[in-house]
């Protein structure tokens, strides 16, 4: 009996061990990003094995059957810092909530731009910047140039306005205008086929909203194979597609300028994969300078509708753009010292940093438009982009190692730009004095208005108006591309066709106006016997001061076709290569008409005035032709090395291309003649990057080789064809560091030595190219949950050239912002926000190359906006 008792007390203990070896329990809970919202498709793993699970539509994740022991939990999303736990399991379910911080300088961040498959950062041997909407909200920028002015490498001159920036990188010049060598795009397919168009840059066709999820940045490197006509980089605006329900409302005006707008977005899944997001913006105001009426009225929506299958996606969506934004042109501003020294003031009654040329008293510009009609244009129009597009991406994995990816749209592109370009700036006695006047009888000056004569001491300003007509830019993008993964290798072969249409007019007309930024006045022309030779201010129907050089208007097309290969070889965990090769070719056609004189009544009062006697209107009856084509081809060869998890070695070199588009239509080339037309320049880009990852933060830093053969460009003010091949060395470095939860740093810096190559100016330094280029900024967190935050953002860069013969110096300058996030609620948050809060002079470019020293001179410049403080609120839900 105590013996079969025995026998059951060891069975019992056997069975009761046996069962504690193979207990099985699960982990569970929720995850949320910081403001609580759930999200979707997170990647929770054990580390060390194969057991794991995804979040579902409502954050939640499950890991069943997991045996006894003690754990490290990892969780992994796009954007966000990666989740570690260590968690024990012990015969009893766990429940572990996840809340993910977003972190766009995370080594795990997914990158999709300039690459033919997703990778993580520490795999790609490129050098990329993501910023998210709370990193950018950081350095309080005012439009979308401003964003990028944090990216490393690129010099971003935001003085504009909302658009006309002129975007560079690495040393490579702003030859005339806009942004060449950069390719600005929109969930991957440009937004123009070129970037320097005369008056159409690709970012007045850009918005920033709260429609985008985060903006990417590659610099060098694949930008030359996976685009066209980007060889310096790719700046890429993703959209958010709502994946993750939620959406935000937001509601922002200006404290001390004239600024009123509201943001929306919302996005949700309306069943098991498929969901949609929406939203877009409308503001209206007078702008961030005095301009003395309402210069920015206009918004955007977009919305995107996404359908997952078992095997991929499909993705339609849609976008529309009716903006007017005033389009800031050179100030007036007096200059004395020397070249090397010089000292930069504010002349009498303008205050270059918050007040504009534009004015109510000139508000219409009347003449004859591109058919030899009578027209009339309104100056508040400003730049004024009408958009309409619609597109479609898909992407399926189709089995056996192959993926398909197609993404698709077209734009119907137009509207206009206008707005005043200051031809010279100078007191009236000295413009009396001058050829224009002498030569055209003038006497003495006065105010249109009635207001008497204009003192001989004033500051006047011929102005010539920029009135262009975007007539037809509309476009047609497609980018389709088949990957094949052998163990090792994948393979991409892929199509690119695009079709812009560049169909505009210029219609400008020649004013003189008083340099006053507070409300200007225009100006009449008087002859020694009294007579009145110019009407409310018009002296001339044409550039009367740029010799009635510019009236113009052209119809072309641009038809571009570019296959191209791609190849990444994992050689092992810690080493891959990739090369990639493009081979663009162009078919351009279309014509070109310059302008005519003729004598009109344009204003029908029976008399012919002097500026009737010379109306510019365009000659359509002897049209350039323009039929001509070219090709190029663009490789890019790169290597990246994992040293460990957290640290990496890149290596990359590259060549690519750019074509011209309008710039050309200028030098009297044969345009049917494809031997004969300087339409390319190109880039041989070298570099070599470092990345490394901490604990609280990361370190990226590149150094970079770039060698820039140009053909040369036209320039339209200052009526000039640019011609010069550059070079340029230099390094980029760019990291984040958080200290604790209460505060973090982020910045980075740009040295480059860059270096005419060729011409007259052989061994200067480029214009506008500073040494140095840096931003840093540093962030605070307060409050009970750090849910109040505090920052400033130091901007800024080192001395430069106006002009390519290294004469007269712009001094450096650091801009500072500032921002103050309160959260009133779990989704109620309040902002406050101050740009440029000591209102420093930073002045980004001169039309002028040199001063008289030891005199006052009087200068054009485009100084950055000064101060402007504006407040929001933000609810989210």
């Amino acid at each position: 009996m105590i013996t079969t008792k025995k026998c059951y007390s060891l069975l019992l203990m056997l069975m009761i061990s046996i069962s504690a070896v193979f207990a099985q329990s699960k982990i569970s809970g929720s995850i949320t990003d910081s403001a609580g919202i759930p999200l979707a498709g997170v990647n929770v793993i054990i580390e060390g094995t194969t057991q794991g699970a995804v979040s579902d539509f409502d954050g939640n994740y499950t890991i069943a059957n997991v045996e006894n022991g003690t754990y490290t939990l990892n969780a992994t999303y796009l954007g966000f810092s990666k989740f570690s736990q260590s968690v024990t399991i012990n015969n009893e379910d766990v429940i572990i909530n996840i809340s993910m911080a977003e972190d766009a300088e995370s080594l795990d961040q997914i990158i999709v731009t300039g690459v033919t498959n997703p990778k993580s950062r520490i795999e790609s041997s490129v050098s990329v910047t993501t910023m998210r909407p709370d990193v950018i909200e950081q350095s309080a920028p005012r439009t979308t140039a401003e964003i990028f002015r944090t990216i490393p490498g690129i010099r971003s001159e935001s003085s504009g306005g909302e658009g006309n920036s002129n975007i560079a990188v690495r040393g490579v010049p702003v030859s005339s205008g806009g942004s060449k060598y950069v390719q600005l795009q929109e969930d991957g397919l440009p937004v123009l086929l070129f970037g320097d168009m005369s008056f159409a840059t690709a970012d007045i066709f850009t918005r920033y909203d709260s429609n985008i999820s985060r903006i990417e940045a590659i610099r060098g490197g694949s930008a030359s194979t996976l685009s066209s006509n980007s060889p310096g980089a790719i700046i890429n605006l993703i959209s958010k597609t709502g994946k993750t329900e939620g959406g935000s409302i937001a509601t922002s005006f200006g404290l001390d300028y004239g600024n009123f707008r509201t943001d929306f977005e919302y996005g949700a899944p309306i069943a098991e994969g498929l969901y949609f997001h929406m939203g877009g913006f409308y503001r209206v105001g007078e702008g961030i300078r005095d301009a003395g009426y309402t210069a920015n009225n206009g918004g955007q929506f977009k919305f995107n509708f996404t359908k997952e299958f078992d095997k991929g996606y499909v993705r339609l969506y849609a976008k529309y753009l009716n903006d007017r934004a005033i389009a800031y042109l050179p100030n007036p501003i007096q200059v004395t010292g020397t070249n090397a020294d010089p000292n930069f003031e504010n002349v009498p009654n303008f205050d270059a940093n918050n007040q504009t040329l534009h004015t109510p008293y000139l508000s219409q510009n009347v003449g004859l438009g591109e058919s030899g009609q009578l027209r009339r244009s309104n100056v508040s129009d400003g730049m004024n982009p009408i958009s309409t597009s619609v597109g479609m991406e898909a992407s399926f994995d189709l089995g056996d190692g192959f993926k398909i990816k197609n993404n698709g749209r077209f734009s119907f592109n137009k509207g206009g730009f206008n707005s005043p370009f200051p031809a010279s700036v100078s007191t009236v006695s000295d413009f009396l004095a001058g050829d224009f006047a002498t030569d055209n009888g003038y006497d003495s000056l006065v105010y249109a208005n009635g207001d008497g004569a204009v003192p001989s001491n004033s500051l006047i300003a011929p102005v010539v108006l920029f009135d262009t007509q975007l007539n037809n830019f509309n476009n047609f993008m497609n980018d389709i591309r088949l990957t094949k993964s052998f163990d090792n290798i994948d393979v991409t072969v892929g199509y690119f066709k695009g079709i812009q249409n560049v169909s505009m007019s210029w219609l400008w007309n020649s004013y003189l106006l008083e340099a006053r930024g507070d409300d200007a006045r225009l100006i009449d022309a008087v002859d020694a016997g009294g007579n009145t030779l110019s009407t409310n201010g018009l002296v001339g129907y044409g550039a009367a001061f740029f010799g009635n050089c510019c009236q113009r208007s052209y119809d072309t097309r641009y038809n571009t076709s570019a296959p191209y290969l791609a190849v990444a070889i994992e050689v092992s965990e810690k080493l891959n290569f990739d090369a990639s090769v493009r081979y663009d070719k162009g078919k351009v056609d279309g014509s070109f008409a310059g302008p005519v004189t003729s004598v009109n009544d344009i204003n029908n009062d029976g008399d012919i005035s002097l500026p009737e006697q010379t109306v510019q209107s365009i000659d359509l009856a002897n049209p350039t032709t323009v039929n001509y084509e070219y090709d190029y081809v663009s490789f890019s060869l790169g290597a990246n090395y994992l040293l460990n998890d957290d640290q990496a070695i890149f290596a990359r070199y590259s060549r690519g291309g750019s074509a011209k588009a309008d710039r050309i239509l200028f030098a009297g080339l044969d345009y049917t003649n494809s031997d004969r037309i300087n339409a390319l320049d190109f880039i041989n880009q070298a570099e070599i990057g470092y990345k490394r990852g901490f604990e609280k933060g990361s370190l990226y830093a590149t150094v970079f080789f770039a060698k820039t053969v140009e053909e040369g460009g036209f320039e339209a003010t200052s009526n000039s064809i640019i011609e010069n091949d550059y070079k340029s060395i230099g390094i980029e470095i760019e990291g984040s560091y958080r200290f604790s939860e209460s505060f973090d740093i982020r910045g980075g810096l740009t040295f480059t030595d860059a270096e005419i190559d060729s011409g007259d100016n052989a061994g200067n330094t480029p214009r506008r190219q500073p040494d140095f280029i840096y931003n840093f900024i540093p962030t605070f967190n307060f409050g009970k949950t750090n849910q109040n935050s505090f920052g400033l953002s130091f901007i800024g860069q080192s001395k430069a050239y106006a002009q390519d013969s290294n004469e007269l110096v712009l001094p450096g300058f650091v801009i500072i912002n500032s921002f103050v996030n309160l959260g009133i609620t779990d989704n109620l948050k309040a902002n406050l926000s101050a740009n440029n809060i000591f209102d420093s002079l930073g002045i980004t470019e001169s039309e002028e190359g040199s001063i008289v020293e030891g005199q006052t001179n009087y200068l054009r410049v485009r100084p950055v906006p000064g101060r402007s403080i504006s407040l929001g609120l933000n609810y989210s839900f």
